[in-house]
């Protein structure tokens, strides 16, 4: 009688699919109420962890919100890009910027986990 069970695949079969980062960048025409806003819409962050985001973005320019495969980041940094402009400030024009890069184990540090 044929053997009938079929084969489960093991962990090192499954080829995990290459992480990136979506980053967002900073700029002076957004308000930490739009990031806290936009972070929990975007990423359904809390306003802890959104809060967070807004303050680092602030002093260091750009940070990562989330890491994850390349089709999610893509949809997440087009989320973000159109989020639209910030009614509290009226020098904003338009939604902030993000991009997505490859991310590596060694070294990213994403706020967005």
């Amino acid at each position: 009688m044929p053997d009938t069970a079929t084969r489960t695949e093991s962990s090192a079969d499954v080829k995990q699919l290459p992480p990136y980062n979506v980053v967002l960048l900073d700029d002076d025409d957004h308000s930490y109420d739009y990031v806290i806003r936009m972070m929990g819409s975007v990423f359904g962050y809390d306003q802890e962890r959104a809060f967070r985001i807004a303050e680092r973005v602030d002093t260091e320019g750009r940070v990562v919100c989330m890491t994850t495969h390349k089709e999610l980041a893509e949809l997440k940094r087009d989320q973000i890009l159109s989020f639209g402009r910030d009614a509290l400030m009226a020098r904003s024009r338009g939604s902030m910027s993000a991009v997505i890069e490859p991310a590596f184990a060694d070294g990213d540090e994403s706020e967005g986990g």
